[in-house]
Parts: structure tokens; C-alpha cells; sequence
């Protein structure tokens, strides 16, 4: 209850956010291959952003 207004950190944000891209990603994969590469592209770029931010 005490946690319900703290802010997520940068981190946590793009974690979201590469897991949601990770899960488009995949249900695209047997559907549009080059809009599956796109996902899979923008979700390389937020992993590197957070192995950056982790460093």
C-alpha cells in the first residue's frame, strides 16, 4: 500500500517496454515477418539502453 504512489524507475519503464515489444515480436513472427523484424530491431535498442543505464 505504501508503494502505490512510487514512481517507477527508468529501468523498470524500459523493462516494459522491451517485454511488451519481445511479446509483439512473437505474435508476429508466423504472421508478417518484416514487421516482425521491426519489433525485434526497436526491442535491441531498448535492451542496450538498459544494459547502459545498468553499467
Amino acid at each position: 500500500m505504501f508503494g502505490l504512489f512510487k514512481k517507477k524507475s527508468e529501468v523498470e519503464v524500459l523493462q516494459a517496454k522491451y517485454e511488451k515489444l519481445m511479446a509483439q515480436w512473437h505474435e508476429l513472427s508466423s504472421i508478417n515477418r518484416a514487421e516482425s523484424d521491426k519489433k525485434y530491431a526497436e526491442a535491441e535498442e531498448i535492451l542496450q539502453k538498459i544494459v547502459a543505464l545498468k553499467e
